[in-house]
């Protein structure tokens, strides 16, 4: 595991794809909490909820960076560098109705 995220440079200003996981909704699945993916914006659920779609967008993406889509929770996940941290000076996580 790395001790610093090696992939910063692919953090864009994102607009939420969706104020649920875009996924499920599309199938009409549940989730359990939200992911927000930094490189594009997409909402996709944890990997406690039954699909897994913020994992499952990353391995079909690339897009290495995910940040809680969840209110009042600022922590950041880098797939490839198996890292989670908080990031100074970054907004604080949008909100959802």
């Amino acid at each position: 595991m790395a001790d610093t995220c090696t992939h910063l440079d692919t953090v864009a200003e994102v607009e939420p794809s969706s104020t649920g996981c875009e996924d499920c909704l599309r199938i009409g699945g549940q989730w359990v909490h939200l992911r927000l993916c930094m490189s594009c914006g997409h909402v996709g659920c944890c990997d406690n909820s039954p699909n897994r779609h913020a994992t499952k967008h990353n391995l079909e993406s690339g897009h290495p960076i995910i940040r809680s889509f969840e209110p009042g929770e600022d922590w950041w996940w880098c797939y490839p560098d198996e890292l989670f941290f908080e990031l100074d000076g970054a907004p604080p996580s949008p909100s959802h109705p």
